[in-house]
């Protein structure tokens, strides 16, 4: 399966969340896009937002100014 990613460090709110659903719209249900993004409202707005939209969200260890995501696409 192709690893899919996006780093999204640095990107402001809703642009992150934005360019997130682009890139998923583009895969195949079930198929995972790796994602960097800041700590603090980032992760607070976009991985809800992607919950809600019927993604899997999975938090992964990152540092402290930025997580590590891996979503699966819910089609």
């Amino acid at each position: 399966m192709t690893t899919h990613s996006l780093d999204l460090r640095g990107t402001p709110c809703p642009v992150n969340f934005i360019r997130c659903k682009l890139a998923l719209e583009a895969l195949h249900c079930g198929e995972q896009l790796n994602v960097q993004l800041d700590r603090g409202e980032p992760e607070e707005m976009v991985v809800p937002g992607l919950k809600d939209a019927g993604h899997g969200v999975q938090v992964l260890a990152g540092e402290e100014a930025w997580v590590a995501l891996v979503i699966t696409c819910g089609g």
